[in-house]
């Protein structure tokens, strides 16, 4: 068996912090924060719990590491893994906290997160490295099984109330 890159490993604790998020409801998406080979935050999407807009996984974690640090600005050679391409938002806390590298493993199906344009427009005299496609399938594989799995929900749910209203009708 082939031993696992530095960046594996760390997308797979990215995807252990989705699947936390997925037992509790949320869109499976999971980022942790890298300082000096360790982990020093992780994080996952809360935007259904705490109903909030920004509680995406990457400024979870960002924020935490933030809280650790005591700063808004993270120590050189911070690393952020994410499961999935980071939207506008989050790419512009990595930028503003200064974390180097930014590696991701699925891409954002719909083009619209400008991952690439935002760490090249060196923002705050900052510039960020991006990889993607780390650990792509797995990634992937998590959301994809959240949608369909909601899908099926949604469509269960039509079909009983569908049930439901033929019964009600015939009874009247």
């Amino acid at each position: 068996m082939r031993r696992l890159t530095k960046e594996e490993k760390f997308m797979r604790r990215a995807i252990a912090a989705a699947k936390r998020g997925l037992a509790q409801g949320e869109v499976p998406i999971g980022a942790v924060v890298v300082y000096e080979g360790k982990v020093v935050a992780s994080g996952y999407n809360r935007r259904a719990k705490l109903q909030l807009a920004s509680a995406h996984a990457e400024m979870m974690a960002i924020d935490r590491a933030c809280k650790k640090f005591r700063s808004w600005r993270l120590p050189e050679g911070c690393e952020l893994y994410v499961t999935l391409e980071p939207c506008p938002m989050c790419m512009g806390a990595a930028l503003n906290a200064r974390v180097d590298k930014i590696y991701f493993g699925a891409y954002e199906q719909k083009g619209r997160s400008l991952t690439g344009e935002l760490a090249a427009a060196n923002l705050l005299n900052h510039t960020v490295e991006v990889t993607g496609g780390v650990l792509e399938e797995d990634c992937s594989g998590v959301l994809t099984g959240f949608f369909t799995a909601m899908r099926q929900r949604a469509k269960e749910e039509k079909e009983r109330k569908k049930a439901e209203d033929a019964e009600n009708e015939i009874e009247k």
